[in-house]
């Protein structure tokens, strides 16, 4: 996690009064929202006034009418919006205001697969909006290019991963060695059960699996009722409705259950802005299956700590199960360089503090 540039980012003297924009609820499961509710913490930890400014969710058309009437708020220092709400923003932000404004990126919209026609026009608004921005806080250095592809590189920025050390320290090497051995082998999916998440993928994958297994689906069901009864439909007619258990979401002690006695972490998302989930897992010696799109690539090194696949390549996703399963030897090797990789990523402390400082002299 390093700032755009070397400036040493100088901690605040006084206090900040910092908006925060998002759609719904700060307290919505997914991985975006969990940076911005620990962020939000961390800022009034500090004794900063964060204010949530949240925007109804509606579609995408009806957020573009947000523009007609929406106006920043006035008594601010400085004001940060999730991105995600940038259809919301264009003609607010291109209004006068006495602060800067801070465009928090996790992905955009327009690198989801999609058809193209759609997405060239998802790409022209978000560069519209991005353009109105004063500076950026990234999740990932994949971000910050796919950002500065679109709109140029001068703009004050700062990479911040997201945190990824909510569990505490990892688990230990001889539980890791000692777990590889147990059958069933244990597959897990954490992620909201979205077709972006690309659990059919999984599914279509493990239909080619011999080995015995067992797929734990953690993540919401609410998102997209009409995908997870096309999922659960594809379970009973394929055979795998006894080896697939949906949990919905969980508290984190019984998440935390599920990654302990798991033996594998299978995310083959179409598009990750970071991948917080292939961290967490990790932390429990979890090898990470993902994708090539995105920015698994900055967790995920391939043969080393898990596999990445094209998106929606079932066969090479069942080979590299049934690779694991069967070699226990290699699923250990795996497991511990997992392990690794997670003690490698910067606390969110560290993250946070950065974040804070950089804000800090976008005020000053």
């Amino acid at each position: 996690m390093t700032p755009s540039n070397p400036v040493e980012f100088l901690l605040p003297d006084c206090l900040m009064k910092i908006g925060l924009i998002i759609y719904g609820s700060l307290n919505t499961l997914s991985g975006g929202y969990w940076y911005d509710r620990k962020l939000v913490d961390y800022l009034s930890s500090q004794g900063d006034a964060v204010e949530i400014i949240s925007l109804p969710w509606r579609t995408y058309a009806a957020h573009l009418t947000d523009n007609i009437h929406f106006k920043l708020p006035s008594d601010l220092d400085l004001l940060i919006q999730d991105e995600l709400n940038h259809p919301s923003l264009i003609g607010a932000n291109r209004k006068i205001h006495p602060y800067p404004v801070i465009s928090l990126v996790h992905h955009l919209r327009c690198l989801e697969q999609r058809p193209a026609w759609q997405n060239r026009f998802f790409r022209f608004i978000e560069k519209i909006y991005l353009s109105g921005v004063d500076g950026f806080i990234f999740n990932s250095r994949t971000t910050k290019t796919a950002v500065q592809d679109l709109v140029g590189t001068a703009k004050p920025c700062l990479i911040a991963n997201p945190p990824t050390d909510r569990f505490g320290e990892a688990i230990s090497e001889e539980e890791i060695s000692a777990r590889a051995l147990m059958d069933p082998f244990r597959i897990l999916f954490l992620g909201n059960v979205i077709e972006r998440k690309g659990l059919h993928t999984l599914l279509e994958a493990l239909r080619q699996v011999d080995s015995v297994f067992h797929l734990d689906v953690v993540g919401s069901k609410e998102f997209d009722p009409e995908y997870v009864y096309r999922i659960r439909a594809y379970c009973e007619g394929n055979h795998l409705a006894t080896a697939v258990t949906f949990h919905g979401s969980l508290e984190s002690q019984s998440l935390e259950q599920r990654l302990r006695h798991s033996h594998v972490m299978i995310l083959p998302s179409t598009y990750e802005g970071f991948g917080i989930a292939y961290l967490e897992g990790m932390g429990f010696g979890l090898p990470a299956v993902g994708t090539t799109q995105g920015a698994a690539w900055e967790i995920i090194t391939h043969d080393q700590n898990g596999y990445l696949i094209e998106p929606g390549d079932h066969s090479a996703l069942a080979a590299w199960i049934s690779s694991m399963a069967e070699n226990r030897q290699r699923l250990t090797q795996l497991s511990l360089a997992a392990r690794r990789r997670y003690l490698q990523q910067p606390s969110w402390e560290q993250t946070a503090t950065s974040i804070r400082g950089f804000l800090a002299n976008m005020v000053i």
